[in-house]
């Protein structure tokens, strides 16, 4: 072969294999990741995945929503998980003490706010309006295991008013339920997520948590120790921390954390 044929032949393989390492992902066969993810990522999460699977399609996403308490048990009791997203912090510092994730993994990736809402045509104006005779029914989320429920619960005894609803009070599973209380109006009002109220239908905010009044809303992310799926665990989490995610997080309601 004369030389510049050579030559030529040299640059294709270089251009080939330098494409292939800039696209292919070192992945011997099609990789599945289970996360679990608080409720209340639910719309943001699914069109996330749309727009990794786009770029990233050899990897399949599959979510386990739930209320972060219930995840965390889950993932206690060898539930399949690569990665957890939870709505509280508590919940992601009982798996670390033991041991189950991966601590060098582990970001604040998101904040929220917690919010009021009611049916568009509620008369209801405040916090104060919870209490008065008219307003029968009030949703909140398990506080023991449903982050939304544990600051409202904060949120309402702060402000003096967690004793007087206790007969009104209607507890549900995750803070998607609440919403969904509200929009069907089986309550009056619920306490939810600022993203929620964004996602929901026929429900209006009627007022944000005083200042103060609870701990900060924080999502944490953490990569499970025992995942099968290091890499591309921590790619996705990776991804989940970046720009184009953010957008997406944003969209739906959810403040980003810069690193």
């Amino acid at each position: 072969m004369r030389r510049p044929a050579v030559i030529f032949f040299i640059l294709v393989i270089m251009a080939l294999t330098g494409c292939a390492g800039n696209n292919a992902k070192a992945y011997p066969e099609p990789v599945n990741l289970t996360v679990a993810a608080a409720a209340s990522l639910k719309d943001a999460a699914e069109e996330i995945r749309t727009v990794y699977a786009a770029k990233n399609p050899e990897v399949k996403i599959t979510y386990n929503f739930s209320s972060s308490g219930t995840l965390q048990k889950q993932i206690e009791e060898g539930a399949p998980a690569d990665l957890f997203i939870s709505a509280g912090k508590s919940q992601m510092d009982a798996l670390s003490r033991k041991g189950l994730i991966i601590e060098t993994s582990r970001v604040d990736l998101l904040g929220n706010e917690l919010v009021l809402i009611a049916g568009r045509e509620a008369i209801i104006t405040g916090f104060e309006d919870l209490a008065v005779p008219g307003v029968s029914r009030i949703s909140i989320g398990t506080p023991e295991t449903v982050p939304a429920g544990g600051y409202a619960k904060e949120v309402l005894t702060n402000i003096s008013l967690w004793d007087k609803l206790q007969p009104k009070l209607v507890l549900a599973k995750d803070v998607r339920q609440v919403l969904t209380y509200v929009e069907t109006g089986n309550v009056d009002a619920g306490l939810v997520y600022r993203s929620d109220a964004v996602s929901g239908r026929e429900v209006k905010i009627v007022a944000a948590a005083p200042a103060g009044s609870h701990k900060p809303v924080v999502y944490p992310m953490a990569v499970i120790k025992n995942t099968g799926n290091k890499n591309a665990s921590e790619e996705f989490a990776a991804f989940l921390s970046g720009r184009e995610a953010a957008t997406v997080f944003e969209k739906y309601g959810f403040k980003t954390i810069k690193k």
